[in-house]
């Protein structure tokens, strides 16, 4: 599934105030569907699009997910502007 260790999970349960619904006689956590998919996005947030935690939170909590849209643009934009930039250096 994903690549990330326990104690990083423990850590976005704590940082992101999830709720883990079951754990197993060992003490186990057993995800839910729905938490997996919340697992997921904070993956997606911070470890793909590297966001920062707090960037992560406040995309995690709006409710217009427009918002997610328009940091995509920004990033793609300044991503735009560097290369651009990067390619004067060069020539």
């Amino acid at each position: 599934m994903l690549d990330v260790n326990a104690s990083l999970l423990r850590f976005w349960e704590k940082e992101f105030k999830l709720k883990v619904s079951k754990r197993n006689k060992k003490g186990n956590r057993l995800y839910s569907v729905k938490e997996i998919e919340e697992i997921n996005k904070i993956y997606a947030l911070v470890k793909v699009q590297l966001f920062t935690l707090d960037g992560a939170k406040k995309v995690m909590k709006a409710k217009d997910k427009s918002l997610i849209f328009d940091t995509k643009h920004s990033l793609a934009s300044k991503l735009e502007n560097i290369k651009a930039k990067l390619l004067n250096l060069k020539a």
